[in-house]
């Protein structure tokens, strides 16, 4: 009977009595690949191109690792695919540069299902159940808006938002598909909110249970919304001046 293989990390999975003179090496190459997957450790640079992961069969491959490091300064909107069927977990660290305008956006998916879009700067434990890429776990970074290059941003869950208007007022959209407990922080970063507004579009979603975008025009202020659901929308956390 032949050898079967793993479905998560394609590890060769020996039988009674095959392969005689070989496991030695074989389970070293699977020692080898759960050791990767483990504490594993890979730099991508996805600056000018996407990335496609590899999980090889009965071989390491940069999929296999627990911890990426994208790099690079992005030219347009980059994606980090993984094979469609894996059940893993994995830690991606924001590296990059996202350029200024546009602020291009990095997604870690699965070949043929959804993803998550990395927050700027951010360090996120992600999973893939086998069909889609889910976040876990992040560890926030912070999007830095100047009004001199950027007027208008797309915010997504975990951003913690620098809103520097001192040249011209900033709109910035709330996520689209929102997830009970999605959190977005925005911070003046000059102090220049009463003159130069920062605008946030509320995207279809009511901001405490009303259907008008927020208007921040307070000079110092800080706020970050959660969603709660489909009723109240947006609520304040918290929101400081």
């Amino acid at each position: 009977m032949a050898s079967g293989t793993s479905t998560d990390l394609k590890l060769e999975l020996i039988t009674t009595g095959e392969k005689s003179g070989t496991w030695g090496s074989i389970t070293n190459t699977n020692l080898q690949v759960l050791e990767q997957a483990a504490s594993g450790y890979i730099s991508l640079a996805v600056g000018g191109a996407d990335v496609a992961l590899s999980i090889a069969t009965y071989a390491t491959s940069n999929g296999k690792n627990l911890y990426f490091k994208l790099t690079g300064t992005l030219s347009a909107n980059r994606t980090v695919t993984i094979p469609d069927g894996a059940e893993r977990v994995m830690i991606f660290e924001d590296a990059t540069t996202r350029g200024t305008s546009p602020l291009y956006t990095l997604i870690v998916k699965t070949v043929s299902g959804s993803g998550v879009t990395l927050p700027v700067g951010s360090t996120s434990l992600v999973y893939s159940d086998g069909t889609n890429v889910n976040l876990g776990l992040s560890n926030k970074g912070y999007v830095t808006l100047n009004s001199s290059a950027i007027t208008a941003y797309t915010a997504v869950n975990k951003d913690q938002v620098l809103a520097n208007t001192s040249a011209n007022p900033i709109t910035v959209t709330l996520p689209a598909s929102p997830s009970i407990g999605s959190e977005v922080t925005f911070i003046d970063a000059r102090g220049t909110w009463g003159s130069n507004n920062c605008i946030i579009n509320r995207n279809s979603q009511p901001i405490n249970s009303g259907t008008n975008n927020l208007t921040l025009n307070t000079n110092g202020q800080a706020i970050t919304l959660v969603y709660i659901d489909s009723t109240r929308g947006w609520a304040y956390k918290n929101n400081t001046a």
